[in-house]
């Protein structure tokens, strides 16, 4: 029987481009995304074994409702997320940070939560958990999504040990700096900040991350990799880095 991967936050970026891996790896798979638009493009894309579903993470009634009309899930993806803003404590929005920490955190419980029963009954299941290097490494500017991405490091970790003897692994993704809509999101959609982020350093992509997704979920049912840290060459900690100067 084809194994079903559910994938959070599937409409762009390592979503999109998990979903792309996983399905040539064989998989059915499921995206969920706020943009229905582009999930149901990207289903379209991969063919049959595809479907899109509106998923706002965020939202209880709509994790609910996608859930409820999953009949199996192997693998799950929790994805969806992202950094909303860069003020430092003295200014921090607390919209912001209350908005970071339903994606990143509430988000990833509500999924895991209501899938989780599906996943020990598959025999083999499979927690993706995409934190980030903020979660171990903090930064001024960044104290709302340092500590989102430290509360999904907590939850990861103790999921694992929850579950142990049970048949299901638990793996945590935490990129460094991956060119995505990730700055354009977190800037207000400010193009020319966004780019700058990356200006003169070569940094990962998204399908660099989905490579490492697929590699830990595709390991021998005994093989847990509990964590990957996963940086572009150019990037030694969050705030050092290499970049090439005319």
């Amino acid at each position: 029987m084809t194994k079903t991967a559910v994938v959070t936050g599937a409409s762009s970026g390592i979503g999109a481009a998990t979903a792309r891996r996983l399905h040539a790896a064989g998989y059915a798979v499921v995206l969920g995304a706020r943009r229905l638009d582009r999930t149901e493009a990207l289903a379209a894309e991969l063919g049959g074994s595809a479907v899109a579903r509106p998923l706002d993470v965020a939202d209880p009634a709509s994790v609910e409702s996608f859930c409820a009309g999953l009949d199996r899930c192997d693998v799950l993806v929790n994805n969806a997320g992202g950094a909303l803003g860069s003020e430092r404590i003295e200014e921090a929005d607390e919209a912001k940070w209350l908005a970071m920490y339903q994606a990143n955190v509430m988000g990833t419980l509500r999924m895991t939560k209501a899938l989780l029963g599906r996943l020990i009954d598959s025999g083999d299941g499979f927690v993706v958990n995409v934190g980030s290097v903020a979660g171990f490494e903090p930064y001024p500017g960044g104290a709302g999504y340092n500590a989102a991405k430290h509360a999904l490091r907590a939850l990861s970790d103790v999921l694992r040990m929850e579950l142990l003897g049970r048949p299901v692994r638990v793996c945590e993704i935490d990129p460094g700096m991956v060119e995505t809509e990730f700055s354009l999101v977190r800037f207000g959609g400010d193009a020319k900040r966004a780019a700058a982020v990356y200006e003169h350093m070569t940094p990962l992509k998204a399908d660099d991350v989905a490579d490492c997704i697929v590699f830990a979920v595709t390991r021998p049912s005994h093989v847990d990799i509990d964590r990957i840290v996963v940086r572009p060459r150019d990037q030694a900690r969050v705030h050092l880095v290499h970049r090439e100067t005319a």
